[in-house]
């Protein structure tokens, strides 16, 4: 994870200096912010990260950038670290798809084994959305003729029932399936089937 960056997001500098001490030891790069509005108004690179946040901020409070990021679908895995942590503030942060939430004092290492998940959980999102992007490209070059041979292929028909429900040759519908598999570069029923799967709405992570 050579490539990946942590930010830190606290309004106290004596924090942000002990947590970028602690995330530089383990050969992180590390950057700090003093406010919700620093850290929105910075144009991250496309690399992997994760967002050490404070709950507590002056301004738009810790909640409030998690719900900004998600708004603006700047897909972060967030640690929150908080001194004044209540119950109801750790669900509604959990259920933002916050990695974890740490009461303040926490000892060292708790805190870089959640920077690593998190970090994780970044690199693993990256890798989903960038097979995603390709298979929508795939999908993309695929007539509209080819996409309904796609989905029906997908559920599970018969090159004759195809045929039939399409109202054409089923020597054609070889030929669009053949296309469909070339295109797709799918080496099998069960590869279209997974593609499909991928392709599907997803489903809101709480």
């Amino acid at each position: 994870m050579d490539e990946a960056v942590v930010y830190v997001v606290d309004d106290d500098a004596s924090v942000r200096r002990a947590l970028s001490r602690l995330i530089h030891s383990v050969g992180l790069e590390v950057m700090t912010f003093p406010s919700a509005q620093a850290f929105l108004a910075f144009a991250p690179p496309d690399r992997p990260a994760c967002l050490v946040l404070d709950v507590r901020l002056p301004g738009p409070s810790g909640l409030d950038l998690q719900a900004a990021l998600t708004q603006a679908n700047r897909d972060v895995p967030i640690v929150f670290i908080t001194g004044h942590g209540t119950v109801p503030t750790s669900v509604r942060a959990m259920k933002g798809g916050a990695v974890d939430f740490l009461q303040k004092p926490f000892n060292d290492q708790e805190l870089l084994d959640c920077v690593q998940r998190a970090l994780r959980r970044s690199t693993e999102e990256r890798a989903e959305r960038a097979e995603r992007s390709e298979l929508e490209r795939r999908m993309g070059s695929l007539t509209p003729r080819e996409r309904e041979v796609l989905t029906l292929v997908v559920a599970g028909m018969l090159n004759k029932q195809i045929a039939d429900k399409l109202g054409i040759a089923e020597k054609t519908i070889k030929v669009h399936r053949g296309r469909v598999m070339e295109k797709m570069q799918a080496d099998s029923i069960a590869d279209l089937v997974r593609m499909s799967e991928k392709l599907a709405p997803q489903p809101m992570r709480y």
